[in-house]
């Protein structure tokens, strides 16, 4: 296999309540989630500059989705400049923080778990 920029090229949440979930990551991460159907699923869209070879993900509400919090990968949302901004916003917005902002090694950034409205546990990444 070639060498290639990123090593992910779209990731998708699995949701139970569409609008729980997107209402969920709207305040969390401060955007308004545009909607698309794409072959009979329902997917709110993270905002990523695809434009510029940018990697983007959904939440997914439809057959052959279902959270997990336990198996599966992980996904590592981009937590911007400090993790502890969206980690303030995690239980209001009705998740629940499950291991805080934490260094991964020096200078390699930091990272933190939370779980979602559906049960996901969803990784935070920065680089600070």
């Amino acid at each position: 296999m070639e060498f290639v920029k990123n090593g992910i090229s779209w990731f998708e949440i699995p949701v139970n309540d569409f609008e729980r979930a997107k209402t969920f990551y709207q305040k969390i991460l401060d955007f308004d989630m545009p909607e698309m159907d794409a072959a009979g699923i329902r997917m709110g869209i993270l905002l990523h500059d695809r434009d510029n070879g940018g990697v983007g993900g959904a939440i997914c509400f439809g057959e052959g989705y279902k959270p997990s919090g336990h198996d599966g990968p992980k996904v590592y949302l981009n937590g911007g400049d400090d993790l502890n901004v969206i980690l303030g916003r995690i239980e209001a917005a009705g998740g629940k923080n499950l291991l805080p902002k934490t260094p991964i090694g020096e200078n390699m950034g930091h990272f933190a778990f939370f779980n979602d409205t559906e049960g996901n546990v969803v990784g935070l990444y920065s680089t600070n």
